[in-house]
């Protein structure tokens, strides 16, 4: 037991230490110093100083990062190792984001490990949209910035930019983009060398199509991409994908139509082969293309998506020669694959700090409440044995982690989706823990006793020390159960990340989680001293161990709330098993463990409640194991607030972005707290209300009650773990979603809703 809890204590002063060292890195550069370590310099640039609302302007901001010779930033698929640069805007009201891109990337060295970025210089174009009902005056637009720069080590990197413009009033003389440019030679050269480093749109590339080579070698398959353009010395960049990987070698031979054939291996993790795959058809760099400092050119690209079909054209002769046996694209050649351990180690701290604010969760605090307790009733026992409790409810939290990792691991494997707080989705699941958080809160009210505690340890000794140990670890696994359906700020990411890697950074990422968790709680027990800082034992403890009940029961009004979901009116008969188990855990209480006589008669009349309560409520009445179909599939459904919410399907958002319609997607879940909140504080506030009516916005709803594989997966491709999840597609079929937070407010709907115009 001392070797484990060392081992424990250890972990978390590495992870204490490595936060404090992050801690103290972003301290320093927040207060305005220059890093030592930054090797990029960051600067925001707009096309113009003065715009007018929409439709007369549309601020362009280039993000420019220059490099120091011989280091480099990455793309948005940075391939074998890397991390894409994020940009997290700050924008001002009545100012969204409309649009944004990656300027052509690099193959970066070394061969044996591809990856995909910038050298020297490199600018990331965004477009804004201003609101017709934007005030004139001065706005600023802020953005957060975090890299990684790579030479002979990987080092991250964070800074905050900004640049500010004017909104004139319609008929108010501003300068324009031509000439704003013309009077700022540096601004010129990089939008210059944004027009240059941009891709081109498919048009451009002629026929290109794709095709599977046989034969499919268990999870690799050769895939062929044909492109009608006179350059032999071409490449496929791909894009990223959860569920598949286009390797980084490439083929290139010369088909008899002409033109370049490349031949890609792609390694599938988990469901179909892909059916269509995304990328950037490159050739080398034009000699007109405009050159940096150190005479990087950018190459040409095409921006592609293509439909893979499942065998090559008709024509004899089209089919390529077969993979040389001795290709560096193996099936097994990316099993030991580079990471960037900056990175995970970013990541693992993500997750030991999203753990740690679980602990403040309303889905946990009653629990925590009862751990508090249980630290006061212990405040005179000896240190070894408050630091065994401390590391049994450890044990606890983390084998429920465990338990969550293996099944998020065991659905991938079968073919599905995996998603935080899925097993709310199970009826069966759902009505066991309403039952076992309503015995917790009797037990509390003192209905009937499970533990001992309190003088009884004093008086039973060693059974007492059992009772504790179960009771430590039973708490520390019903936490866990009552934290899924919460996330904390850090979590999302860090399991948004876990749940499209492989199974050993699963459970990597979930046990450290779950440290996080019972981090307090260990620190605490280790130190026994710090227990002197608590309130005495006393007759007190009695009394707010009662009162610790009533958010128990609240707990259980939550989870009945979401049991109507699955059974409709029918959850009535959920009700009455409930006062049934609470009546036979009166008896059982009153005359079973404190009562002197009939005792066996007694458990035999409890025993007869429990199971007739079970036979005729719910397998008979309510029959618990088969729920409703979700509300949402029947079709449309009117919300109190007189919006019309359809089921979200792919095909629901083609058919009306194809018709030139917005399109606001709520993925959501009825026992998400969070998007519950939203809906009643956001998306159905008056004022969004209205906006979603007059622009005729279709409004989809993603039900994940149920957990849906089709959901999961796209949550997953926004790298979401879970719900809630909000999409606004623009009226224009050809721009992509915007992304709102998990955390919304009207205003943001808002900006959002006038940007889908």
């Amino acid at each position: 037991m001392r070797t484990t809890a060392t081992i424990l204590a250890s972990i978390i002063c590495l992870c204490l230490g490595t936060a404090s060292s992050a801690s103290a890195q972003n301290l320093f550069s927040s207060s305005g110093g220059s890093f030592a370590q930054h090797h990029t310099q960051l600067k925001l640039v707009l096309n113009a100083d003065a715009f007018y609302p929409d439709p007369g302007g549309r601020p362009v901001a280039l993000l420019d990062l220059k490099m120091d010779a011989g280091w480099h930033t990455y793309w948005k698929n940075p391939g074998d190792a890397g991390s894409a640069t994020k940009i997290e805007w700050r924008l001002p009201p009545g100012v969204t984001v409309s649009s944004s891109g990656w300027p052509v990337p690099q193959k970066l060295p070394p061969a044996e490990v591809t990856t995909y970025g910038y050298e020297d210089e490199a600018v990331l174009p965004t477009v804004f949209v201003i609101a017709s009902n934007t005030p004139p005056g001065r706005l600023a637009i802020k953005a957060h910035v975090t890299w990684l720069e790579c030479k002979d080590v990987c080092i991250p990197a964070h800074e905050d930019v900004s640049a500010a413009f004017d909104v004139a009033r319609p008929g108010d003389p501003i300068k324009d983009v031509a000439d704003t440019l013309a009077a700022d030679p540096e601004r010129a050269r990089l939008f210059n060398l944004w027009r240059h480093s941009m891709p081109l749109p498919q048009a451009g590339a002629g026929e290109v199509r794709a095709w599977w080579e046989k034969p499919v070698d268990a999870d690799i398959r050769p895939l062929v991409i044909a492109w009608a353009v006179p350059k032999h010395d071409a490449d496929f960049y791909p894009d990223a994908s959860d569920h598949f990987e286009i390797q980084a070698p490439t083929q290139v031979f010369a088909p008899p139509t002409g033109g370049v054939g490349l031949r890609k291996l792609v390694k599938k993790f988990d469901g179909d082969w892909p059916t269509m795959v995304s990328g950037l058809l490159v050739l080398p760099p034009a000699t007109n293309a405009p050159a940096g400092t150190n005479g990087i050119r950018y190459s040409i690209a095409y921006d592609v998506a293509l439909p893979v079909a499942n065998s090559a054209p008709a024509s004899p002769s089209a089919t390529p020669a077969p993979v040389p046996p001795n290709s560096a694209s193996q099936p097994d050649s990316n099993l030991a694959r580079p990471r960037d351990w900056l990175f995970l180690g970013r990541m693992l701290l993500f997750a030991f700090m999203g753990g740690l604010i679980l602990n403040i969760m309303p889905c946990v605090l009653p629990v925590i409440a009862l751990k508090i307790l249980g630290f006061v009733s212990e405040a005179g026992s000896a240190p070894r044995r408050v630091r065994t409790l401390g590391v049994v409810y450890a044990a606890g939290v983390l084998c429920s982690f465990l338990v969550l990792a293996a099944g998020v691991i065991g659905i991938r494997a079968a073919g599905h989706h995996a998603g935080w707080g899925m097993q709310f989705g199970s009826p069966i699941f759902v009505v066991c823990l309403i039952t076992l958080v309503l015995l917790v809160a009797l037990n509390l009210f003192g209905v009937f006793e499970v533990t001992l505690g309190g003088r009884a340890v004093d008086a039973a000794g060693g059974l007492a020390s059992r009772g504790g140990l179960a009771g430590a670890f039973f708490n520390g696994v019903l936490a866990t159960t009552l934290a899924t359906p919460c996330t904390a700020p850090f979590l999302a990411s860090a399991l948004g990340f876990a749940f499209q890697e492989r199974a050993p950074l699963i459970v990597t990422v979930f046990l450290t989680a779950g440290l996080g968790l019972a981090a307090p709680y260990l620190i605490l027990a280790w130190q026994p001293g710090w227990l002197k800082f608590l309130p005495r034992p006393g007759p007190w403890m009695e009394k707010f161990k009662n009162a610790m009940g009533f958010p128990m029961l609240a707990t259980v009004v939550w989870l009945y709330f979401i049991a109507s979901s699955n059974y409709g009116h029918s959850v009535v008969w959920l009700g009455a098993f409930l006062v049934v188990v609470a009546c036979a855990a009166w008896i059982f209480g009153e005359f079973v463990q404190r009562g002197r006589s009939h005792r066996l008669l007694a458990g035999i009349l409890a025993l007869l409640l429990l199971m007739g309560g079970y036979g005729v409520a719910l397998e008979k009445e309510l029959n618990w194991r088969v729920p409703m179909p979700p509300a949402y599939s029947a079709g449309a459904f009117s919300s109190n607030h007189g919006l019309e919410w359809q089921p979200w399907s792919p095909a629901a958002v083609a058919a009306a972005r194809a018709a030139g319609q917005p399109v606001l997607v709520d993925f959501t879940a009825d026992w998400c707290l969070t998007c519950q909140v939203n809906r009643k504080t956001s998306l159905e506030a008056p004022q969004v209300r209205d906006q979603l009516k007059a622009l005729k916005v279709v409004t989809l709803v993603g039900d994940y009650t149920h957990s849906s594989d089709a959901i999961a997966a796209e949550l997953q491709r926004y790298q979401r773990a879970g719900v809630p999840l909000v999409l606004v597609y623009p009226k224009n079929p050809d721009l992509p979603p915007i992304f709102l937070p998990s955390v919304l407010t009207p205003g943001i709907v808002l900006s959002a809703l006038d940007s889908a115009r």
